[in-house]
C-alpha cells in the first residue's frame, strides 16, 4: 500500500506531463489553394492590381467591401492601402486602380470622364536640355525595384518568408544554362506550385531590362 502511495505522485506527473506535451502540439493546418482571381479589363488600374495589389492579399479581398461603392469610394480604400499599410503604390496607381475597382466591382463605366481621366498614365516631367538622355544600356537600380515592387516583403535574402529567400532559388539554378531566362519568365507572369502553393502576382508592368536585372540579382545571391 506504501509502495502504491509513493508511485501515485509519478504516475500523475507523467500524466500530466503526456497530457498537456500532446496538447500543446501546433496543429497541422494546411491551406487550400488560392484559386480566386480579380475581374479582367483593359484599364490600367487591372494590371496593376494584379501585379501589386496580390503582393499582400486574395482577390476575395475585393467581396469583402461593401456592395455598390463608386470611384471616390474606392480611390479612398486604396488611399488608405497606400497611406496606412504601405502598399507600393504611387498616387496615380491609387486612381487608377480606384477607376479599374469601380468599373469592374461598380456601376461605373469605362468611358466615363472620371475613369478617362484617373486611369491616364503619370505624366513624366521633361528632361531639362542640358541632360543627356539615358543610354540603352543604362544600370537599372535594383534596390528601387525591390522596394517599389515589395519584393522583400514576400522573399528574404537569405531565408523564406512568403515565398522562397533568393539564395534558395539560386541554389534551385545555379547549374541550369536556363536559369536566367526561367526567372525573367516567373517575374513577368508569376505562377504557383514550384515552391508551394502560394501564388506569386506577376508583374508584367516592368520593362524587360528591369525584369532582366532583378533575375540576374536573384541568382548572384
Amino acid at each position: 500500500m506504501k509502495r502504491l502511495a509513493r508511485l501515485a505522485p509519478t504516475a500523475f506527473a507523467v500524466f500530466v506531463f503526456t497530457s498537456f506535451g500532446a496538447a500543446a502540439a501546433p496543429p497541422d493546418i494546411q491551406l487550400q489553394p488560392d484559386t480566386s482571381k480579380l475581374r479582367t479589363s483593359k484599364l490600367p488600374g487591372f494590371a496593376i492590381a494584379m501585379q501589386k495589389c496580390a503582393i499582400c492579399h486574395s482577390a476575395d479581398y475585393v467581396s469583402y467591401q461593401p456592395p455598390g461603392m463608386n470611384q471616390m469610394q474606392w480611390t479612398a480604400e486604396m488611399a488608405k492601402m497606400q497611406n496606412t499599410y504601405g502598399a507600393p503604390i504611387s498616387d496615380t496607381e491609387v486612381k487608377q486602380i480606384g477607376a479599374y475597382l469601380a468599373v469592374a466591382y461598380g456601376s461605373a463605366k469605362a468611358d466615363d470622364p472620371a475613369i478617362v481621366a484617373a486611369s491616364a498614365a503619370e505624366p513624366v516631367a521633361p528632361a531639362p536640355s542640358s541632360a543627356p538622355a539615358p543610354s540603352p544600356g543604362a544600370k537599372v537600380d535594383v534596390q528601387a525595384l525591390l522596394a517599389n515592387n515589395a519584393c522583400l516583403s514576400c522573399h528574404g535574402l537569405t531565408q523564406k518568408i512568403v515565398g522562397p529567400g533568393y539564395h534558395e532559388v539560386a541554389e534551385k539554378y545555379k547549374s541550369d544554362p536556363q536559369a536566367q531566362n526561367r526567372l525573367e519568365a516567373s517575374i513577368r507572369v508569376g505562377g504557383s506550385g514550384k515552391w508551394g502553393s502560394v501564388p506569386m502576382p506577376p508583374f508584367a508592368a516592368l520593362k524587360p531590362d528591369e525584369v532582366k536585372a532583378l533575375a540576374a540579382f536573384v541568382l548572384k545571391q
